[in-house]
């Protein structure tokens, strides 16, 4: 990974310290946790706020959508930032991201400042939309300040933005989870990651096989850390995206949101989800190693 520019990453240094000076606590949202349930839209109804593009490019990344949960009873959600990849952008994830955040977390849908952006610029533009993110909900003037817990902060990717995940983790050591789908990065060892690593694969993805890539990224992971690799079957390199079957998408939805439920959320119940119980027959391999 290229050295990151050094105000970038003062700026970065400066919004994390700030973020993880806040305690932070665990959390339950929503029901005890059901395999079939999670294929499904969670019980909150979800707002979204649009971050003006003006501001996110002043930040050092291209744009971003907040879909947060509605709750009126004091309820506050963890942050979760994704990163689109190679040449794609918020409306690919849309129905993905939706769905994620109807259980209960803040999601924010970036975009790269090009969409051909290669990982490691990703990575240090999902690390600066994720400060900014949390930054505005401390500052009290977006509609999901009230319902926001800076402290709690996670991070997504797809492709190049699953590997700009995987990077980003180096940046920010302070994060609670990190969900890499099908990444693909030229950089292939992550022995440095400290953060709880979930990776999905496609077994027939062609474009980011997974000897090269999903599986060589797992392997370098520290061996005390909390980690997965799981594959999905019969599915390719864009099983995350709108191109994808209804089915897909609802298997990467419930993947990601018991990974978060268990690590960003710190909630418990879904400790058995991740080690195997979200499994209904669509997984070709689930590993799960570290804790």
């Amino acid at each position: 990974m290229k050295p990151l520019p050094r105000k970038l990453l003062a700026a970065i240094a400066s919004a994390t310290a700030l973020l993880t000076s806040l305690p932070a606590t665990a959390a339950q949202h929503g029901p005890a946790p059901i395999a079939a349930k999670l294929n499904e839209a969670g019980p909150y109804e979800v707002s979204d706020y649009s971050i003006p593009n003006a501001d996110a490019e002043a930040k050092g990344y291209g744009g971003g959508t907040v879909y947060y949960p509605k709750a009126s009873s004091g309820e506050t959600f963890g942050i979760v930032a994704m990163m689109p990849g190679f040449l794609a952008f918020q409306a690919v994830y849309a129905k993905l991201v939706q769905k994620i955040a109807s259980h209960g977390f803040i999601v924010a849908s970036l975009d790269s400042v090009g969409r051909a952006d290669f990982p490691e610029a990703r990575a240090a533009q999902l690390a600066v939309g994720l400060a900014h993110v949390a930054q505005l909900a401390r500052g009290g003037q977006v509609p999901y300040a009230s319902v926001a817990d800076p402290s709690r902060r996670a991070i997504m990717g797809n492709s190049m933005g699953g590997g700009a995940a995987l990077s980003a983790m180096l940046v920010d050591p302070s994060l609670k989870a990190a969900v890499a789908l099908q990444p693909w990065h030229t950089v292939k060892s992550f022995p440095g990651v400290k953060t709880p690593t979930l990776v999905v694969a496609c077994q027939t993805d062609g474009i980011a096989p997974n000897k090269a890539h999903s599986d060589a990224f797992y392997a370098s992971l520290p061996g005390n850390l909390p980690r997965a690799e799981i594959e999905v079957k019969d599915t390719g390199h864009l099983c995350a995206t709108f191109l994808t079957s209804e089915a897909n998408l609802n298997t990467m939805g419930k993947s990601a949101v018991a990974w978060l439920k268990r690590f960003l959320d710190e909630d418990m119940r879904y400790d058995p989800m991740v080690k195997g119980g979200i499994n209904q027959g669509e997984f070709s391999r689930f590993t799960v190693e570290g804790f």
